[in-house]
């Protein structure tokens, strides 16, 4: 089962002219779960050729206008395709107030229905088959809520020999053990999962965090990440203004992924536009030193999410 990220802008505050603001498209399966949504949204996902008709919700952190801009274009591009299935947007207080009055003065044609959902944190606020959404509370000048995807454990390794040497014949009765069901034998005998499957494995996570004033807590709700987006807005040279602003440096992002356990990768998003592009390498350097696996992110970039085993 596929699970895959796409960066649609990695930029705050301002959109530049290769840097567009802040927004993250994961796709599992087919499905696609949009994380904020500023300016430009719309030309990454036209971009990368992503169908924004299969984006099934999409997942607010806070009501600045550099990470909602985007969405009333994406409302009305989603009435030029034959949509049947009703857009989720989740996010803080003011979000439902945000689109309706976008509706409104906009006059927007929608001929879908859309349900908004003001959430409280720390909650889950998502359910699929086999996954759920979180949301938790992140710290800045406005509510804001950081998200986490995270699967359910998969069930352990078939072992065919161990089937075999039970009396398991090929065949349907294999699919049952693997899919957890005890199956009965023709000589009246029972074998169960647990005689043929290995240990559990774990399922994967995705985490999502932007904009928030470094603390702690945050490494509990990323732990176990196979891909962390965080914000890392300044260099260390500058947390007097990250503190001000409330919001973070590359390296105490960097220190979230590590001081968490389990973290893969780190992918630094949300830079200040005082950066060119030739300058985020301050960033990088920064966060490397204290996280190895932190990469920068750009505009239109995928991160793939493979299973651990």
């Amino acid at each position: 089962m596929n699970l895959e990220a796409f960066v649609l802008g990695c930029g705050g505050m301002m959109p530049l002219p290769h840097r567009h603001l802040t927004s993250v498209l994961l796709r599992r399966e087919g499905e696609l779960f949009l994380f904020d949504g500023g300016e430009a949204t719309q030309i990454s996902i036209r971009r990368l050729n992503l169908r924004w008709k299969k984006i099934t919700a999409i997942f607010v952190s806070h009501m600045h206008a550099d990470h909602v801009t985007g969405l009333p274009g994406i409302l009305m591009l989603s009435s030029q395709v034959d949509r049947e299935e009703p857009l989720y947007i989740f996010g803080p207080p003011k979000i439902a107030e945000y689109v309706e009055s976008s509706r409104r003065s906009l006059d927007m044609y929608i001929n879908y229905e859309i349900i908004v959902r003001e959430v409280q944190a720390p909650s889950v606020v998502w359910e699929g088959e086999g996954f759920a959404i979180r949301a938790f509370p992140l710290r800045h000048t406005k509510t804001c809520y950081g998200y986490a995807l995270e699967e359910s454990a998969r069930p352990g390794a078939f072992h065919p020999e161990r089937a075999l040497e039970l009396g398991v014949p090929r065949g349907p009765l294999w699919s049952d053990l693997q899919g957890g069901s005890i199956v009965s034998l023709a000589d009246g005998r029972v074998v169960e999962p647990g005689q043929v499957l290995g240990p559990p494995r774990s399922g994967r996570k995705f985490s999502y965090v932007t904009d928030s004033l470094y603390f702690p807590e945050i490494a509990r709700e990323v732990a176990g990440s196979d891909l962390l987006v965080c914000e890392g807005m300044f260099e260390n040279a500058l947390e007097g203004s990250a503190i001000e602003k409330k919001h973070m440096t590359a390296e105490q992002a960097a220190r979230i992924a590590r001081d968490a356990g389990g973290v893969r990768k780190l992918a630094l998003i949300h830079y200040s536009p005082r950066y060119a592009d030739r300058d985020l390498k301050i960033l990088a350097d920064e966060a490397r030193a204290v996280f190895p696996e932190a990469v920068l992110s750009k505009d239109r970039m995928h991160f793939p999410i493979e299973y651990v085993d």
